[in-house]
C-alpha cells in the first residue's frame, strides 16, 4: 500500500452498523446448535404467491426469446397494469410515462435519495420509521431531520412543529402509509395538509406505500395522487412484496412528479439492468388477476393479528391494533430497553423479534413483531414468552412483570 495514500473516509463508513447482522448471527448461531427459532422480527411473507402468477413466471420462462436484457422502464404492459390499479383502487388517473418499475421498491427509496439530493439538503424522515430512508440520505450527504411520531399523535407527524429554517431547507419529506413499523394510518385529510406543506416550501413529498394495499376489516388505505395537486409535488412508491407475497421476487414501482422519475431514471441507467421478462409478466398476472386472492390473504394475516394481539395483552402488555400492514407494534416490559429485551428474549425463548430503537430514537420503548408466520408458530411463540417472563420471576427478575396466565 501507498503510504502516502490520503485515508479519507468511505462515503459508506456515513452509514450505521445494521442491527439485523447482528441479530441474524445470533439466530444463525442458534439454528446451528438446534435450536428451533421463531422469526417474528422480518416483514417477509410466509405464504406463497397466487398459482396464477407461479404459473405465468413458469410460461414465460420457458420461451427461447425471454432471457435477454429488458429496458429499465419495463413493459407497457407491466406500466399499464400500476396505472389501471390505482385507477381502480383509488380513482387516480396517471400517465403511464410517469411509471418506473423498480428492483423492489427499497431500491427505488434509497436511489431517489442519491439522485435527488444535494450536500448539505435536509431531509424530513419519520422517527421511528424505516432505515433506508436515513440511510440513503447520509450517503448523499444530506442531513436528517427525524419528525417524531408519537402515539398520541396516531404516529403521524406534526408538520407544523417543523422549524421555518428546517423546512426552507427541506427537500424531500418521507411518509409511509400504512406504516412500518406502527401498523399506523393516515387518513386523506393527513395527505392533504402534507401536500400543501409540501407546496409551500418546494419540497418533494415520498410516500412509500408497499403495505397500501394488506388492510383490515374494510379500511382501504388512501393513495397520495388522491389530494388534488399532489403529482406536483409528489412521488409514490408501491410493491408487490407484501401485497402480493413476492417480496424476493423484487418488484417495486415509483409515479408522480415528472422531474423526480427523469432523476430517478437516469440514476438507474447507471446503477442497473431492467427486470426479467417472465418477473415482469408475472407481475402484470398479479396486478391484473383474481384480487379476491388478495383480501383471502388479508384475512390470514387478521386472523395471526388478533392471536397475537389477545396473547400479548393477556400478559399485561399493550400492543396496538394494526388497522393495516403486517407488524405489531408493543411497548416493551418496565425496566428493559429494546435491543436487550430482543436478543435476551432470543437468547431464553428462542423467539426473534425486531428491537424499536432501530428504526430511530423514538422507536425505543417499543418492539415490533410481525405477523408472517403460522398461527400455530405465533402461538408456539406467545407460549414461550409467557414460559420465560414465569421464569424470570422465579430469578427475582418479576419487579419488571406480573405473573399471570395466557387467555387466548
Amino acid at each position: 500500500m501507498n503510504e502516502h495514500r490520503n485515508h479519507t473516509p468511505l462515503p459508506v463508513n456515513r452509514l450505521g452498523e445494521n442491527f439485523f447482522a447482528t441479530l441474524y448471527r445470533e439466530i444463525a448461531r442458534k439454528t446451528a446448535s438446534g435450536a428451533d427459532v421463531i422469526r417474528l422480527d422480518i416483514g417477509s411473507p410466509d405464504l406463497p404467491p397466487a398459482d396464477h402468477v407461479i404459473e405465468a413466471l413458469t410460461h414465460s420462462a420457458a420461451q427461447v426469446d425471454s432471457h435477454g436484457y429488458q429496458s429499465h422502464r419495463g413493459t407497457q404492459a407491466l406500466r399499464k397494469a400500476w396505472v389501471e390499479l390505482l385507477q381502480q383502487r383509488h380513482n387516480v388517473s396517471l400517465d403511464e410515462e410517469t411509471v418506473l418499475p423498480l428492483i423492489g421498491s427499497k431500491e427505488g427509496v434509497f436511489h431517489l435519495s442519491l439522485a435527488w439530493l444535494n450536500p448539505g439538503d435536509r431531509v424530513l424522515v419519520p422517527d421511528p420509521g424505516y432505515q433506508t430512508y436515513t440511510q440513503s440520505a447520509r450517503l448523499a450527504r444530506a442531513e436528517p431531520f427525524l419528525m417524531p411520531l408519537l402515539p398520541e399523535n396516531g404516529y403521524l407527524p406534526d408538520l407544523e412543529a417543523i422549524p421555518e429554517k428546517i423546512a426552507c431547507r427541506a427537500r424531500i419529506l418521507w411518509l409511509n402509509y400504512p406504516n412500518n413499523p406502527t401498523g399506523a394510518v393516515a387518513s386523506l385529510d393527513f395527505f392533504n395538509r402534507a401536500v400543501g406543506f409540501c407546496h409551500q416550501y418546494d419540497i418533494l413529498l415520498c410516500h412509500d406505500a408497499p403495505y397500501m394495499q394488506v388492510t383490515y376489516e374494510g379500511y382501504q388505505s388512501p393513495s397520495v395522487f388522491q389530494v388534488p395537486g399532489a403529482l406536483d409535488v409528489a412521488i409514490e412508491f408501491g410493491s408487490l412484496s407484501k401485497v402480493y407475497n413476492m417480496a424476493g421476487w423484487r418488484v417495486g414501482f415509483a409515479a408522480g412528479q415528472v422531474d423526480a422519475i427523469a432523476a430517478l431514471v437516469k440514476l438507474k441507467t447507471h446503477a442497473d439492468s431492467g427486470h426479467f421478462l417472465p418477473i415482469m409478466e408475472a407481475a402484470v398476472s398479479a396486478l391484473t388477476g383474481d384480487q379476491s386472492w388478495v383480501e383471502a390473504r388479508n384475512e390470514i394475516y387478521r386472523v395471526r393479528r388478533d392471536v397475537l394481539v389477545a396473547g400479548l395483552r393477556s400478559l399485561g402488555l399493550n400492543p396496538n391494533q394494526p388497522q393495516a400492514a403486517i407488524y405489531v407494534w408493543c411497548p416493551l416490559p418496565s425496566g428493559w430497553d429494546s435491543e436487550d429485551f430482543v436478543l435476551t428474549l432470543l437468547e431464553n425463548a428462542h423467539v426473534s423479534v425486531a428491537p424499536g430503537s432501530i428504526f430511530g430514537p423514538h422507536g425505543e420503548g417499543f418492539f415490533r413483531i410481525s405477523l408472517t408466520q403460522p398461527e400455530e408458530r405465533i402461538r408456539e411463540a406467545l407460549e414461550r414468552i409467557r414460559g420465560w417472563f414465569n421464569e424470570s420471576q422465579k430469578l427475582d427478575r418479576g419487579d419488571w412483570f406480573p405473573k399471570i396466565q395466557f387467555k387466548f
